[in-house]
């Protein structure tokens, strides 16, 4: 307990990136992007697998320069076609490059930077940048209500072949941790849109643990039990923002396809 304290007192230099948004908040995404990626490389080296972390790298600094200097999204899909192209390539060394190398390059291009750039993106709605908040809210939130509702109600596994720990009710928890925070936040900051951030809270509270329960897979694939050793109590970047890597794009598209924002 005294650990996952710590941790969230660790963690609110980023509460303040989020409030500053703009070029601050762009700069850390583009961070956490290229730590995670390496983070997540590294559990595929213990496999034997040998992915190409500098390729990783000029994918996610092009995908930011693109967003940067064009709004076309012909500029995206050739990012697309070039992040699968020169992940094939890598596999020409034939001699040394195995299949497994060049799919666990391109899985963590999207996976973890291509996902995660998704919160810059939400930063960019113009006037509903303000739900960037969601995107940690609902992440964040349904973690810490998980954990305090499985604590105390806990008593039927959710998953236990993936993540033993996680119950049925602490997940249900989560779930209406999300919402009710995520309400609250509506309430307060955004009320013409209320009913959204509801909405937004209630599949942020599911994505948030499919994004979890994904990591947990991987870790568990991988032989490993943290990505990292960076923040006490929750391992490495890419353990405490397993979730956020799938909230980011719901709250993206949510905003682009049903409330309707043209970016």
């Amino acid at each position: 307990m005294k650990t996952r304290v710590l941790s969230g007192l660790i963690m609110l230099p980023l509460l303040v990136i989020l409030y500053l948004g703009g070029y601050v908040l762009f700069g850390a995404c583009l961070l956490i992007g290229i730590m995670g990626v390496w983070e997540f490389y590294n559990g595929f080296r213990k496999m034997g697998v040998h992915p190409n972390f500098l390729l990783a790298c000029l994918a996610a600094v092009t995908l930011y320069i693109i967003n940067l200097t064009t709004d076309k999204y012909e500029w995206y899909m050739l990012w697309f076609f070039g992040a699968v192209l020169l992940s094939l390539l890598y596999l020409f060394n034939i001699e040394h490059r195995k299949l497994e190398d060049a799919m666990a390059t391109i899985t963590g291009i999207f996976y973890v930077v291509f996902f995660s750039f998704h919160v810059t993106l939400v930063d960019q709605t113009g006037p509903y940048s303000l739900l960037v908040w969601l995107i940690v809210i609902t992440a964040f939130g349904t973690d810490i209500m998980a954990y305090f509702s499985g604590y105390l109600l806990g008593k039927h596994k959710l998953c236990p072949k993936i993540s033993p720990k996680k119950t049925i009710e602490g997940s249900v928890g989560g779930i209406l941790g999300s919402v009710i925070l995520s309400g609250l936040f509506g309430y307060f900051f955004m009320p013409d849109i209320l009913i959204h951030c509801l909405v937004i809270g209630l599949l942020g509270g599911i994505v948030s643990q499919f994004g979890d329960l994904t990591a947990s897979i991987f870790k568990r694939k991988m032989g490993i039990k943290d990505y990292g050793n960076l923040i006490p109590g929750h391992g490495g970047i890419l353990d405490r923002f397993d979730s956020v890597l799938f909230t980011g794009p719901m709250v993206y598209y949510y905003i682009v396809l049903v409330i309707g924002y043209m970016p």
